[in-house]
């Protein structure tokens, strides 16, 4: 009952994030009609309000996020092409990113060089992980192994690292950026404010779910090791 109860606990630990952000994102993505204008030509108007004409806004399929090296907003087609609460908010809070941006501000430079270390990481340390076992049964040294599998833990971890030490970073995109400007720009609704506080720390917490899920893969990767 015991370890039952803790596979419950660890599963809900790891899934309620990503379920809730996922939850509250499409929850106010309906109606999809509900602002005159969609959440691109909004990111549009922030971006130039903030003297930042040069910043593009584009459609991606790969996650809203600002990328500061290219100097784009991206947007998911439902967000770039949407008229709902959500499609604007998220808008709002990309735009926050390429504010910080252009303030220097020091936690999305940092991040911006994690990320540039973790991606490569993360590969390195997928391909450590599937050779671990090679090494075993090649050396029949499980202290081979062993350090393949540190190595392993270090690289695919530097996601997670990145995600947990920037979360500031991103509720200060939402909550010092973001919904200032929705609010003194009048752009939300009457009565809309309290449920784009919940929007805005959704699209902040994007990244812990995802780090969650990043320390699943690692455990994945012990239980097959294990065996």
């Amino acid at each position: 009952m015991f370890y039952l109860l803790l596979t419950v606990f660890v599963a809900a630990l790891i899934y309620g994030p990503a379920y809730w952000v996922r939850y509250t994102l499409e929850k106010y993505s309906h109606p999809n009609d509900r602002y005159p204008g969609t959440g691109a030509e909004l990111a549009r108007i922030l971006l130039d309000w903030a003297k930042l004409p040069s910043v593009r806004v584009e459609v991606t399929e790969h996650g809203d996020h600002y990328d500061p090296i290219e100097k784009a907003v991206r947007l998911t087609p439902d967000k770039y092409n949407g008229k709902s609460l959500t499609a604007i908010t998220v808008a709002a809070h990309e735009v926050g990113h390429a504010i910080q941006d252009r303030d220097g501000y020091a936690p999305l430079r940092l991040r911006t060089r994690l990320v540039q270390i973790a991606a490569p990481a993360e590969k390195l340390g997928a391909a450590v992980l599937m050779l671990a076992p090679i090494v075993v049964a090649v050396t029949r040294a499980p202290v081979a192994g062993a350090l393949f599998f540190i190595g392993g833990l270090l690289t695919l971890g530097a996601a997670t690292l990145v995600h947990l030490v920037t979360l500031p970073m991103e509720m200060h995109a939402s909550f010092s950026r973001a919904l200032p400007m929705l609010e003194k720009g009048g752009y939300l609704h009457k009565g809309d404010e309290r449920h784009a506080r919940r929007i805005l720390r959704a699209a902040a917490l994007t990244y812990v779910s995802a780090s969650l899920m990043t320390l699943l893969n690692i455990g994945r990767w012990w239980a097959i090791l294990r065996r």
